[in-house]
């Protein structure tokens, strides 16, 4: 006789498309915005000690798009890596993960493919051009998707209530 153990934590199964019978929860404009405000402040709160240490506060007043190798590495080259990497393994960034929000494919709801996020990540750069309206499109389309995500094929659900 095998008994369960009543201590034993629930698993999620975070591959699993939708709930049967429920709709998708489409992440919308202000909850994506601030699960970016949240990423953002949980990177500045890693690397500016660094870049600090590194440049002095010289670099505060430093006009350039970047200061030296350093500063490429933390502000452009990691920040890349880690954002692909928590898409690709989580489905979703640190702040996405606090409203139960991730990333999925736009027609079958499952986890977006490794080339999906990269094309999602490279999106961003013909979503900013414009005033960033490519990024605003979250707030007045039906499927709360920007133009990366219509690019790449993708969504942002959270997960049902």
């Amino acid at each position: 006789m095998s008994e369960t153990n009543p201590y034993t934590p629930p698993r999620a199964d975070l591959d699993r498309p939708l709930r049967a019978g429920h709709p998708p929860r489409y992440a919308g404009f202000w909850v994506r915005s601030v699960a970016t405000l949240i990423d953002s402040a949980i990177w500045v709160a890693l690397t500016l000690p660094i870049l600090v240490w590194v440049y002095g506060t010289a670099y505060f007043d430093d006009p350039r798009l970047s200061s030296g190798a350093v500063d490429l590495l933390l502000s452009w080259v990691l920040p890349a890596v880690v954002v692909l990497l928590f898409w690709i393994r989580r489905s979703a960034t640190p702040g996405k993960m606090v409203f139960g929000a991730r990333i999925v494919d736009a027609e079958t709801y499952a986890a977006a493919s490794p080339a999906q996020c990269v094309g999602r990540y490279l999106a961003y750069l013909p979503a900013l051009l414009p005033v960033g309206l490519g990024l605003l499109w979250v707030a007045v389309d039906s499927r709360k998707q920007g133009w990366h995500d219509k690019l790449a094929g993708t969504l942002v659900i959270r997960d049902p209530r």
